[in-house]
Protein backbone atom coordinates (compact mmCIF):
# COMPACT_ATOMS: atom_id res chain seq x y z
CA UNK A 1 0.00 0.00 0.00
CA UNK A 2 2.77 2.37 0.84
CA UNK A 3 4.54 1.43 -2.46
CA UNK A 4 1.34 2.40 -4.58
CA UNK A 5 1.63 5.55 -2.71
CA UNK A 6 4.92 6.59 -3.37
CA UNK A 7 4.37 5.94 -6.82
CA UNK A 8 1.63 7.90 -6.93
CA UNK A 9 3.51 10.61 -5.43
CA UNK A 10 6.65 9.98 -7.88
CA UNK A 11 4.16 10.52 -11.04
CA UNK A 12 2.98 13.49 -9.58
CA UNK A 13 5.66 15.17 -9.09
CA UNK A 14 6.81 13.70 -12.42
CA UNK A 15 3.60 16.06 -14.04
CA UNK A 16 3.87 19.03 -12.15
CA UNK A 17 8.59 19.62 -12.38
CA UNK A 18 8.72 22.87 -13.80
CA UNK A 19 10.58 23.41 -17.05
CA UNK A 20 11.40 26.23 -18.55
CA UNK A 21 11.45 26.66 -22.47
CA UNK A 22 13.83 28.95 -23.29
CA UNK A 23 14.56 30.79 -27.43
CA UNK A 24 18.12 32.29 -27.52
CA UNK A 25 20.13 34.75 -30.21
CA UNK A 26 22.46 32.26 -31.30
CA UNK A 27 25.33 34.56 -32.32
CA UNK A 28 24.73 36.12 -29.17
CA UNK A 29 22.80 33.82 -26.75
CA UNK A 30 20.55 36.78 -25.80
CA UNK A 31 17.61 35.33 -23.93
CA UNK A 32 14.79 35.99 -26.39
CA UNK A 33 11.50 34.48 -25.11
CA UNK A 34 11.10 31.79 -21.88
CA UNK A 35 8.57 29.73 -21.05
CA UNK A 36 7.60 28.04 -18.23
CA UNK A 37 6.07 24.94 -18.29
CA UNK A 38 5.14 21.43 -16.66
CA UNK A 39 4.47 17.78 -18.38
CA UNK A 40 0.83 18.44 -17.15
CA UNK A 41 0.52 22.10 -18.60
CA UNK A 42 1.86 20.15 -22.28
CA UNK A 43 -0.44 17.41 -22.23
CA UNK A 44 -3.31 19.28 -21.63
CA UNK A 45 -2.29 22.28 -24.16
CA UNK A 46 -2.05 18.95 -26.65
CA UNK A 47 -5.42 17.71 -25.46
CA UNK A 48 -6.75 21.21 -26.21
CA UNK A 49 -5.38 21.63 -29.61
CA UNK A 50 -6.85 18.14 -30.49
CA UNK A 51 -10.38 18.92 -29.69
CA UNK A 52 -10.16 22.19 -31.61
CA UNK A 53 -8.56 20.43 -34.89
CA UNK A 54 -11.32 17.86 -34.67
CA UNK A 55 -14.23 20.14 -33.90
CA UNK A 56 -13.12 22.59 -36.90
CA UNK A 57 -12.89 19.59 -39.51
CA UNK A 58 -15.96 17.97 -37.98
CA UNK A 59 -17.67 21.55 -38.91
CA UNK A 60 -16.06 22.21 -42.23
CA UNK A 61 -17.29 18.05 -43.52
CA UNK A 62 -20.95 18.88 -41.49
CA UNK A 63 -21.73 22.59 -43.01
CA UNK A 64 -19.78 23.69 -45.78
CA UNK A 65 -19.51 22.24 -49.73
CA UNK A 66 -15.82 21.04 -48.78
CA UNK A 67 -17.90 18.04 -47.59
CA UNK A 68 -17.98 16.71 -51.63
CA UNK A 69 -14.47 16.95 -51.99
CA UNK A 70 -14.01 13.83 -49.75
CA UNK A 71 -13.44 10.84 -51.85
CA UNK A 72 -16.47 8.41 -51.35
CA UNK A 73 -18.76 11.50 -50.30
CA UNK A 74 -22.16 11.82 -52.65
CA UNK A 75 -24.42 14.57 -52.20
CA UNK A 76 -27.89 14.96 -53.06
CA UNK A 77 -27.20 18.21 -55.41
CA UNK A 78 -24.63 15.82 -57.29
CA UNK A 79 -26.88 13.08 -57.79
CA UNK A 80 -29.56 15.48 -59.17
CA UNK A 81 -27.32 17.08 -61.30
CA UNK A 82 -25.54 13.43 -62.67
CA UNK A 83 -29.31 12.30 -63.06
CA UNK A 84 -30.08 15.64 -65.18
CA UNK A 85 -26.92 15.40 -67.32
CA UNK A 86 -27.58 11.42 -68.23
CA UNK A 87 -30.86 12.45 -69.34
CA UNK A 88 -30.18 15.19 -71.72
CA UNK A 89 -27.28 12.78 -72.59
CA UNK A 90 -29.77 10.10 -74.12
CA UNK A 91 -32.31 13.05 -75.32
CA UNK A 92 -29.16 14.38 -77.49
CA UNK A 93 -28.23 10.64 -78.38
CA UNK A 94 -31.59 10.20 -79.85
CA UNK A 95 -31.49 14.00 -81.10
CA UNK A 96 -28.63 12.94 -83.15
CA UNK A 97 -29.98 9.51 -84.08
CA UNK A 98 -32.45 11.48 -86.08
CA UNK A 99 -30.57 13.76 -87.63
CA UNK A 100 -27.76 11.65 -88.66
CA UNK A 101 -31.32 9.28 -90.60
CA UNK A 102 -32.47 12.38 -92.18
CA UNK A 103 -28.88 12.93 -93.44
CA UNK A 104 -28.87 9.85 -94.81
CA UNK A 105 -31.88 10.49 -96.90
CA UNK A 106 -30.52 13.46 -97.67
CA UNK A 107 -27.14 11.74 -99.11
CA UNK A 108 -29.43 9.22 -100.61
CA UNK A 109 -31.37 11.94 -102.61
CA UNK A 110 -27.92 13.62 -103.56
CA UNK A 111 -26.72 9.84 -104.70
CA UNK A 112 -29.54 8.44 -106.72
CA UNK A 113 -29.83 5.41 -104.36
CA UNK A 114 -32.63 3.62 -104.13
CA UNK A 115 -33.48 0.89 -101.95
CA UNK A 116 -33.71 -2.40 -103.68
CA UNK A 117 -36.02 -5.49 -102.83
CA UNK A 118 -33.57 -8.59 -101.40
CA UNK A 119 -34.06 -11.91 -103.57
CA UNK A 120 -34.92 -13.99 -100.78
CA UNK A 121 -33.88 -18.26 -102.84
CA UNK A 122 -36.43 -19.83 -99.77
CA UNK A 123 -39.45 -18.25 -100.43
CA UNK A 124 -38.62 -18.52 -104.21
CA UNK A 125 -38.36 -22.28 -103.53
CA UNK A 126 -41.26 -22.65 -101.45
CA UNK A 127 -43.52 -20.66 -103.43
CA UNK A 128 -42.49 -23.44 -106.40
CA UNK A 129 -43.90 -25.91 -103.91
CA UNK A 130 -47.24 -24.74 -103.72
CA UNK A 131 -49.72 -26.08 -105.92
CA UNK A 132 -51.61 -22.84 -107.85
CA UNK A 133 -55.26 -24.65 -107.84
CA UNK A 134 -55.57 -24.51 -103.99
CA UNK A 135 -54.48 -20.90 -103.46
CA UNK A 136 -57.57 -18.55 -103.25
CA UNK A 137 -57.02 -15.85 -105.38
CA UNK A 138 -60.07 -14.06 -105.44
CA UNK A 139 -59.82 -10.30 -104.08
CA UNK A 140 -60.69 -9.10 -100.40
CA UNK A 141 -63.08 -6.92 -99.08
CA UNK A 142 -60.29 -4.82 -98.56
CA UNK A 143 -58.86 -4.94 -101.76
CA UNK A 144 -61.45 -4.24 -103.60
CA UNK A 145 -61.79 -1.23 -101.58
CA UNK A 146 -58.25 -0.18 -102.38
CA UNK A 147 -59.22 -0.72 -105.88
CA UNK A 148 -61.77 1.52 -106.00
CA UNK A 149 -59.93 3.95 -104.46
CA UNK A 150 -56.79 3.95 -106.65
CA UNK A 151 -59.65 3.93 -109.84
CA UNK A 152 -60.77 7.29 -109.09
CA UNK A 153 -57.47 8.82 -108.19
CA UNK A 154 -56.77 11.33 -111.05
CA UNK A 155 -53.27 12.33 -111.99
CA UNK A 156 -52.33 14.75 -109.33
CA UNK A 157 -53.47 12.28 -106.16
CA UNK A 158 -50.38 12.11 -104.74
CA UNK A 159 -50.73 14.90 -103.31
CA UNK A 160 -54.35 14.94 -102.80
CA UNK A 161 -54.74 15.05 -99.18
CA UNK A 162 -52.33 18.16 -99.33
CA UNK A 163 -54.80 20.07 -101.64
CA UNK A 164 -57.65 19.34 -99.41
CA UNK A 165 -55.91 20.74 -96.74
CA UNK A 166 -53.03 23.77 -97.72
CA UNK A 167 -54.22 23.63 -101.31
CA UNK A 168 -51.09 22.12 -102.16
CA UNK A 169 -49.46 22.13 -105.77
CA UNK A 170 -46.44 22.39 -107.82
CA UNK A 171 -44.91 24.79 -109.27
CA UNK A 172 -42.48 24.12 -112.54
CA UNK A 173 -39.18 25.53 -112.19
CA UNK A 174 -38.40 26.30 -115.64
CA UNK A 175 -40.39 25.60 -118.47
CA UNK A 176 -38.25 24.43 -121.87
CA UNK A 177 -38.12 21.27 -123.71
CA UNK A 178 -37.24 17.73 -122.03
CA UNK A 179 -34.31 15.85 -122.78
CA UNK A 180 -34.13 13.17 -121.12
CA UNK A 181 -37.08 11.41 -119.01
CA UNK A 182 -37.30 9.84 -115.67
CA UNK A 183 -36.36 6.63 -116.07
CA UNK A 184 -36.15 3.96 -113.48
CA UNK A 185 -34.32 1.24 -115.00
CA UNK A 186 -31.26 3.60 -116.52
CA UNK A 187 -31.04 4.97 -112.98
CA UNK A 188 -32.18 8.25 -113.87
CA UNK A 189 -34.80 9.69 -111.04
CA UNK A 190 -35.45 12.84 -113.07
CA UNK A 191 -36.57 15.22 -115.70
CA UNK A 192 -33.67 17.39 -117.50
CA UNK A 193 -34.97 20.13 -119.57
CA UNK A 194 -32.71 21.83 -121.54
CA UNK A 195 -33.25 26.21 -120.71
CA UNK A 196 -30.52 28.90 -121.80
CA UNK A 197 -27.98 29.78 -119.47
CA UNK A 198 -28.49 31.94 -116.84
CA UNK A 199 -32.19 31.16 -117.05
CA UNK A 200 -33.93 31.62 -113.76
CA UNK A 201 -34.77 28.70 -111.80
CA UNK A 202 -37.39 28.97 -109.66
CA UNK A 203 -39.13 27.23 -106.64
CA UNK A 204 -41.53 24.67 -107.18
CA UNK A 205 -43.39 25.15 -103.97
CA UNK A 206 -42.52 27.41 -100.64
CA UNK A 207 -40.17 25.26 -98.86
CA UNK A 208 -36.98 25.55 -96.65
CA UNK A 209 -33.36 24.74 -98.09
CA UNK A 210 -31.81 22.52 -96.68
CA UNK A 211 -28.53 22.00 -98.63
CA UNK A 212 -27.23 25.01 -100.93
CA UNK A 213 -23.48 23.07 -101.44
CA UNK A 214 -21.47 22.57 -104.68
CA UNK A 215 -20.73 18.73 -105.98
CA UNK A 216 -17.86 17.85 -108.17
CA UNK A 217 -20.56 15.56 -109.78
CA UNK A 218 -23.59 17.56 -110.55
CA UNK A 219 -22.47 21.32 -109.57
CA UNK A 220 -24.29 23.48 -107.74
CA UNK A 221 -27.02 21.91 -106.15
CA UNK A 222 -29.84 23.15 -103.79
CA UNK A 223 -32.60 20.60 -102.38
CA UNK A 224 -35.42 22.28 -100.37
CA UNK A 225 -38.34 20.30 -98.12
CA UNK A 226 -41.63 21.64 -98.62
CA UNK A 227 -42.73 18.82 -95.43
CA UNK A 228 -45.28 16.25 -95.53
CA UNK A 229 -42.26 14.39 -96.80
CA UNK A 230 -41.35 15.90 -99.64
CA UNK A 231 -38.11 17.41 -101.47
CA UNK A 232 -37.11 18.89 -104.75
CA UNK A 233 -34.08 18.74 -106.06
CA UNK A 234 -32.14 21.24 -108.41
CA UNK A 235 -28.78 20.42 -109.86
CA UNK A 236 -26.48 21.27 -112.63
CA UNK A 237 -27.12 25.09 -111.51
CA UNK A 238 -24.72 27.78 -112.72
CA UNK A 239 -25.56 29.92 -109.51
CA UNK A 240 -27.16 29.96 -106.26
CA UNK A 241 -29.27 32.47 -104.85
CA UNK A 242 -30.37 30.82 -101.74
CA UNK A 243 -28.22 29.65 -98.85
CA UNK A 244 -29.40 27.08 -96.40
CA UNK A 245 -31.67 27.41 -93.44
CA UNK A 246 -33.82 29.92 -96.27
CA UNK A 247 -37.36 30.18 -96.64
CA UNK A 248 -38.92 30.30 -99.77
CA UNK A 249 -41.66 31.17 -101.67
CA UNK A 250 -43.60 29.46 -104.23
CA UNK A 251 -41.93 30.52 -108.06
CA UNK A 252 -39.28 32.29 -105.95
CA UNK A 253 -36.12 32.44 -107.74
CA UNK A 254 -33.70 30.20 -106.23
CA UNK A 255 -30.28 29.62 -108.65
CA UNK A 256 -29.68 29.95 -112.25
CA UNK A 257 -29.50 27.59 -114.80
CA UNK A 258 -25.98 26.64 -116.05
CA UNK A 259 -23.73 23.29 -117.00
CA UNK A 260 -21.98 22.73 -114.29
CA UNK A 261 -20.62 19.46 -113.03
CA UNK A 262 -19.14 16.60 -114.58
CA UNK A 263 -21.94 15.09 -115.31
CA UNK A 264 -23.68 17.66 -117.33
CA UNK A 265 -23.42 18.22 -121.26
CA UNK A 266 -25.13 21.60 -121.65
CA UNK A 267 -27.59 24.09 -120.10
CA UNK A 268 -30.21 22.66 -118.36
CA UNK A 269 -31.92 21.53 -115.22
CA UNK A 270 -31.46 18.41 -113.17
CA UNK A 271 -34.82 18.17 -111.45
CA UNK A 272 -35.78 15.38 -108.69
CA UNK A 273 -39.14 15.24 -106.95
CA UNK A 274 -38.49 12.93 -104.01
CA UNK A 275 -41.51 11.55 -101.49
CA UNK A 276 -41.16 9.53 -98.64
CA UNK A 277 -37.68 8.68 -99.52
CA UNK A 278 -38.40 7.45 -102.72
CA UNK A 279 -37.92 9.04 -106.13
CA UNK A 280 -41.20 10.15 -107.96
CA UNK A 281 -41.93 11.24 -111.53
CA UNK A 282 -41.95 14.81 -111.94
CA UNK A 283 -43.57 15.25 -115.13
CA UNK A 284 -46.83 13.43 -113.41
CA UNK A 285 -47.24 16.23 -111.45
CA UNK A 286 -45.58 19.17 -113.29
CA UNK A 287 -46.00 20.25 -116.98
CA UNK A 288 -42.81 21.87 -117.77
CA UNK A 289 -43.35 22.85 -121.96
Amino acid sequence: MAKKKKEKKRIAKKLLNKYRLVILNEDTFEERISFKLTRLNVFVLVMITSIILISCTTFFIAFTPLREYIPGYSSTSLDLKATKLATTADSLKAVIDVRQEYFNSIKKVLTGDVKTVEFDIDSAIQSQKLNPEEVDLSPSEQDMKLREEVSREDKYSLFEREKSSTDFSLFPPVKGSITSKYNVNEKHYAIDIAVPKDTPIKAAAAGTVIFAEWASETGHVMILDHGNNLLTVYKHNASLTKQQGEQVKEGEVIATAGSTGELSTGPHLHFELWRDGYPTDPSKFIDFE
